[in-house]
């Protein structure tokens, strides 16, 4: 590659806050989500939280944010992107960040699995089914962890989400059997009537009044139904480092380096590493605590210590990303923990975007979808360009 066929940006990390949504979308009350804004509901509720880094980059003067107020001169570039497939889930999310608009959505089953389901995994895996409903991944300890230890059956549940999880001890039933019956559930809901988006092995140990789930979480996503942009720089001799639950949501595809994460700060550490690693193409970060430990636990409080924990790590993120590198904070959903029930709301994502070669405190404006992100990844890259969105390379 000549010096003029280089890419503007030899290293673009994005770091998805995984439901960090930023204020309902105009179709939020078709999915039930009229006056969702996880952001701005913690800052409500949390008025004194403290993330002055995400705010000098111009979080705040994306929207009104309340108590976290817009900065005269943000250090970075901002705006927010709005979701155009048919859903809320983190798949559809993620999916669409790289290039693909989901018209479909995934089944949800509010009442739990139809029991013809039920009794297929359960001949299946030689063991029987507890619960079989809506839950919280705590609650659902609570009430089935002892059972589960005495009669050795799965506890399966799921959430509003298209998600079938699978809960067993430890102890009781090895990780290696566990991921098994992971990939027979897998197989059964691959397809309608039941065609879901993820199943999620869900281990925990300890003993009753005091389980805890495990750090060997894993998830077994559908395949992209197409090509992203992920598959494209990987085709085109670009790294694409997937770090969290990144390889489990593209399953693979177009991921040339793999680092499972065990909490928000891993991942944190696991990037910052990265960054400072010599490769070219994309550094791709989710870190899921936001959405699971308390977007879905509904608490705004625990949110808020989340948001501040990120924000710590903000100025070694900067300091890591080069006059050669682009650092892109950004969320592929909402769950807004002051909403109604359990489920994610839909919502404009944030975009912040940083490095010490671009000229800082300009809006995006609002992007029409997620996508717009992927799009000038590949057009950074000079790699195919997905069928949707509209690159913004050209405006930083």
């Amino acid at each position: 590659m000549s010096q003029a066929d280089k890419p503007r940006f030899r290293k673009i990390t994005v770091i998805v806050l995984d439901s960090v949504g930023i204020g309902e979308l105009p179709d939020a009350p078709s999915f039930g989500d009229a006056g969702a804004h996880t952001l701005g509901h913690i800052i409500e509720r949390v008025p004194s939280i403290k993330i002055p880094h995400m705010q000098r980059l111009g979080l705040a003067n994306i929207t009104n944010l309340g108590a976290v107020k817009g900065v005269e001169q943000p250090t970075g570039i901002f705006g927010k992107m709005a979701e155009i497939s048919a859903g809320k889930d983190t798949m559809t999310g993620h999916w669409e960040l790289m290039g693909l608009h989901i018209t479909t959505p995934f089944n949800t089953f509010p009442e739990g699995f139809p029991a013809e389901l039920i009794q297929q995994f359960e001949e299946a895996t030689g063991r029987k089914v507890l619960c079989n409903k809506p839950a919280s991944g705590t609650d659902v300890l609570v009430q089935y962890g002892e059972e589960q230890m005495k009669t050795g059956a799965w506890i399966v549940y799921t959430s509003a989400d298209s998600v079938f999880q699978l809960a067993a001890h430890e102890e009781v039933i090895p990780l290696d059997e566990l991921y098994r019956a992971c990939e027979i559930a897998r197989k059964l809901t691959l397809v309608e009537p039941y065609t879901l988006g993820r199943v999620i092995a869900r281990p925990y140990i300890g003993a009753p009044g005091h389980f805890t789930r495990t750090s060997n979480r894993h998830d077994y996503a559908v395949k992209p139904p197409s090509p992203t942009v992920m598959n494209a720089l990987h085709d085109g001799g670009k790294d694409v480092i997937a770090v969290g639950k990144i390889n489990d949501i593209f399953t693979g595809e177009g991921v040339s380096a793999t680092y499972p994460t065990k909490s928000n700060q891993h991942g944190i550490e696991i990037t910052i590493d990265q960054m400072g690693q010599s490769f070219e193409g994309l550094l791709f970060t989710n870190l899921v605590d936001f959405d699971s430990l308390y977007g879905h636990r509904r608490d705004p409080e625990g949110y808020a210590k989340a948001l501040e924990q990120f924000d710590l790590a903000v100025p070694a993120l900067l300091e890591r990303t080069g006059p050669d590198d682009l650092l892109i904070i950004t969320a592929d959903h909402g769950n807004d923990p002051i909403h109604a029930g359990t489920d994610h709301t839909r919502e404009y994502v944030p975009l912040l975007i940083y490095s010490p070669s671009l000229a800082p405190g300009r809006s995006l404006g609002i992007r029409e979808t997620y996508a717009d992100l992927g799009a000038t990844i590949a057009d950074n890259f000079d790699v195919a360009r997905p069928l949707i969105g509209t690159s913004f390379l050209q405006q930083l």
